[in-house]
């Protein structure tokens, strides 16, 4: 074969290759052009979810009526709306306002909703999407603002320590149960933690094998949740002729035998050690009925915590309380209350005289605690609450 026809062969092979190359290349743009995007802005037309949910349960004829919205809001409507009222005053969030082109943004009632709904059913933020027309990022920074104004607005009353007064009624109840000077019973709540990070595993992990998160707390019988508090009522409180200076709570057997701790007997022996466990039975279960009303009311903290940060974690179980005790101070006038009547007009067996509350230095922090902890007031205490018990309900059938 002559030069001339190898180099026209080269030439051509030259041509077939550069054609396979560039149609390759071609194909490959193509595809990348024709690839379809991933959307970084969903129209969700945020105007409808405010419409519905406004036609639903705030309209004049909503479709829902006040117990289908007491069911779905764990509240009722003029409770959520004065929360309403009172974080659109106070916190811009959620305070509905116009973007750059004129149009509103989200309504505090879809903001609200989509908080209270992740609460009260623990399910995660796009569960409400094609209802509220919210996004999942939107409705964890919406129950995340919630929570930080709650506890802003309404922890110092919600949170509070006993005042004088309600020590008062707590005393009342106390003894018309059987208990002078009983003033609630306290227990600890569990809450699992899924997402603990693996280093603090062991700090939060007890007997389950799951870590969690421990809420302490007392209840009183109305179902009120208050802060765990020890510390001198200023009233002495007469047990079988027995003075006592300190108000005590009723406690399962994971408490020390301290004078401000009266648990049950394990095994009674004898009429007046049943009677008495019966009573003391009873009356505890103020704690455990106020967790799982909190947990029914908000399944957020019934099911796994989801959340890393347990600062958010700690917020959210404070904002249930608080809700928790708005609604029981909403509803407490429906409740079957005990009849105090005889104890508040000066008749109980409780001194009358009021005790001065002593300056807290050093020495008195060091003798308070030593009679919090002195195991021989705990059993004299308990001996006069059996022989009180006895007195009041020994022969009267439950």
């Amino acid at each position: 074969m002559s030069s001339s026809s190898s180099d026209e062969v080269d030439e051509a092979l030259d041509e077939i290759v550069d054609e396979v190359v560039d149609n390759y290349i071609d194909s490959m743009v193509n595809a990348q052009t024709n690839k379809p995007k991933r959307r970084s802005y969903i129209e969700r037309e945020r105007e409808l979810g405010h419409k519905q949910l406004w036609k639903d349960y705030f309209a004049e004829n909503p479709t829902y009526q006040p117990e289908m919205f007491r069911r779905r809001f764990r509240m009722n409507k003029t409770l959520f709306l004065r929360i309403v009222q009172s974080l659109s005053t106070e916190l811009p969030y959620f305070q509905q306002r116009r973007n750059a082109h004129g149009r509103l943004g989200l309504s505090a009632l879809q903001k609200f909703t989509a908080a209270i709904r992740m609460m009260a059913y623990g399910q995660s933020g796009d569960m409400y999407d094609k209802y509220l027309r919210l996004g999942e990022s939107t409705s964890r920074l919406c129950l995340d603002n919630f929570t930080n104004g709650i506890l802003q607005l309404f922890g110092a009353e919600y949170l509070r320590r006993p005042t004088p007064a309600d020590l008062q009624r707590l005393l009342d109840v106390g003894e018309a149960r059987g208990f002078p000077g009983m003033v609630g019973s306290i227990d600890c709540m569990h809450w699992e933690w899924k997402n603990c990070p693996t280093a603090w595993r062991g700090q939060f992990t007890r007997g389950s094998g799951k870590p969690t998160i421990v809420l302490e707390a007392v209840a009183s019988q109305d179902l009120w949740i208050w802060h765990a508090f020890f510390g001198l009522p200023g009233r002495a409180p007469k047990v079988n002729n027995h003075t006592y200076h300190m108000a005590y709570y009723l406690t399962d057997g994971i408490y020390p035998h301290w004078a401000t701790f009266i648990q049950s007997i394990p095994l009674p022996q004898g009429p007046k050690a049943v009677r008495f466990a019966e009573r003391q039975e009873a009356t505890r279960k103020d704690v455990e009925r106020a967790f799982g009303v909190l947990q029914s009311r908000f399944a957020i903290v019934k099911n796994p915590a989801l959340q890393w940060d347990k600062e958010k974690i700690g917020r959210i179980m404070r904002c249930c309380v608080i809700l928790h005790n708005m609604i029981v101070e909403n509803e407490r006038d429906g409740y079957n209350q005990i009849d105090t009547s005889e104890f508040e007009s000066g008749e109980s067996s409780r001194s009358s005289q009021v005790r001065r509350r002593e300056s807290l230095n050093v020495h008195n922090m060091l003798g308070i605690r030593t009679e919090v902890r002195n195991s021989d007031k705990h059993d004299r205490l308990k001996a006069d609450l059996i022989e009180n018990i006895w007195q009041m309900f020994g022969n009267v059938d439950d």
